[in-house]
Formats: structure tokens, C-alpha cells, sequence
């Protein structure tokens, strides 16, 4: 099987994800990040990883692991952290912060961040079109102000959001906001969190693995499906009272 190399303002994918294992989940190859060509991969649950000499490289992975937000599990450890610690927690108010602190994380086996400023300039277009998402989560700074200690960002089409990258400056402050970011998807109608990468992180929180054409099935019925309400600017969670 060959990879096959997209044209550009040619956005389409192949839409069956076959010999995943031959060449470790590489389906597609391109020269452009445009963001209608992001849209479309998620849609198929394609996603892109890297880039390398001008080419950006598409993945999907399978089995894919995937998180039902109702059926979210916090742990006794994090719950109590939830109930007593001093954070804020706020969608969408430093997207780019988030995306440039996710960047910048050192990465168990990698010498480098895949975020580029590629990626962050189409992310940020689809963050301004509304469908890419961060989660800030705020300690306070000892002098009466606060710092973003952590946070992440995904992707959202329809009843589906395509969890991306997140980053901890601070013990604990990933998982509040991921915490408080899943409750509110929830609220907002988001039936599937895309977690692409079994990790024994996620699954503490109740993760799970499907088949990727159980997973392609799902896609195509909820990313058609409209939100109950917008994911928009707001804080979830002010607990500074804590300080």
C-alpha cells in the first residue's frame, strides 16, 4: 500500500483507514495545514502530527481511545484536590498561551514539540472560527493576581470534541481543567471526547478503546449532530476563596 500525497485545495481523505499497522498509523501526506483540510481529517478521525521539510504528515491510530463524558472518573485523590485547592478555571481566555505552553513541554521519546508555528497559526484560524477550544487553568500568584499553571485544547465539530495537547506548570493543574473542561463539553452536548492515545493518564479518568471503524461510525453521526449550547468564553470554576 502507498501513502498517498494530497493536492492541495483538494481536502478530501481516504476514508478507509486500511494497513494502519504498516506504516504505524500513517495514512496521508501533504504539503498544506489549511484549516478546512484539518476539519475534514477530524471527520474520518485523521489527524495530523508532524511536519517535516514542508510536508505535514496524517495519522490515525486504532484501536482509538475515546472517553464518553458522563462517564467521566475522578478519583478520591482528585476530587479532594477539586474541593481544596485555590485555582480558577476559564475557556477559551488564552488560547494561544495554552497552545504555545502545550509546545513546550518536554515529551517522553521526543526531542521536540510537533506544535510549530504552522500549527499554531491554522489552529489559531480554527480557534477564531470557532472550533478549536483551550481550558486555562489559573493559580493565584501570592500577590493578589494569578498565573496559567496548565491547561489543553481540542478540536470541536458537532457533538464531538477532539481532545489535542495539554500542559502543567503546576501539580494538578492539567487535570482541573481537563476535570472541568469534560463536566462543561458535557453540559454543552458533547457525547464523544477523542482521546487519540491509550494513556494510563486518560484512563484513570475512564477512558476507553474502539475499534477505528466502530470509532469512524460514531464520528459521522455526531459530528453532524448540533450542540445543545456554544462552547464560548466563561469561567467553570472559581475556587481563589481557597487562598
Amino acid at each position: 500500500m502507498r501513502i498517498p500525497f494530497l493536492p492541495p485545495n483538494d481536502y478530501r481523505f481516504p476514508e478507509q483507514l486500511c494497513g494502519l499497522d504498516e506504516y504505524d498509523g500513517l495514512v496521508a501526506v501533504s504539503s498544506d495545514l489549511a484549516p478546512e483540510r484539518i476539519l475534514s481529517a477530524y471527520r474520518l478521525g485523521i489527524f495530523p502530527w508532524f511536519m517535516e521539510k514542508g510536508l505535514f504528515y496524517w495519522f490515525a491510530t486504532s484501536p482509538r481511545a475515546v472517553l464518553r463524558p458522563y462517564e467521566i472518573h475522578i478519583g478520591r485523590s482528585l476530587a479532594k484536590t477539586l474541593r481544596n485547592k485555590p485555582y480558577r478555571v476559564t475557556v477559551n481566555k488564552a488560547f494561544e498561551t495554552v497552545m504555545t505552553g502545550c509546545a513546550g513541554v518536554p515529551r517522553p521519546n521526543q526531542s521536540g514539540s510537533w506544535i510549530k508555528n504552522d500549527f499554531i497559526t491554522a489552529y489559531r484560524k480554527l480557534h477564531h472560527m470557532g472550533h478549536v477550544h483551550s481550558f486555562e487553568c489559573w493559580f493565584p500568584n501570592g500577590k493578589g493576581g494569578e498565573i496559567i499553571a496548565g491547561g489543553l485544547y481540542g478540536v470541536q465539530i458537532g457533538r464531538v470534541f477532539y481532545g489535542e495537547s495539554m500542559f502543567a506548570l503546576q501539580p494538578d493543574a492539567s487535570k482541573i481543567a481537563f476535570a472541568h473542561a469534560v463536566k462543561y463539553l458535557a453540559e454543552c452536548g458533547i457525547e464523544l471526547i477523542d482521546c487519540q492515545q491509550d494513556t494510563h493518564h486518560l484512563a484513570r479518568f475512564g477512558s476507553e478503546l474502539m475499534d477505528v471503524g466502530d470509532f469512524q461510525t460514531e464520528l459521522r453521526r455526531l459530528n453532524a449532530l448540533p450542540l445543545d449550547c456554544a462552547v464560548s468564553q466563561k469561567v467553570l470554576a472559581d475556587n481563589f476563596d481557597k487562598v
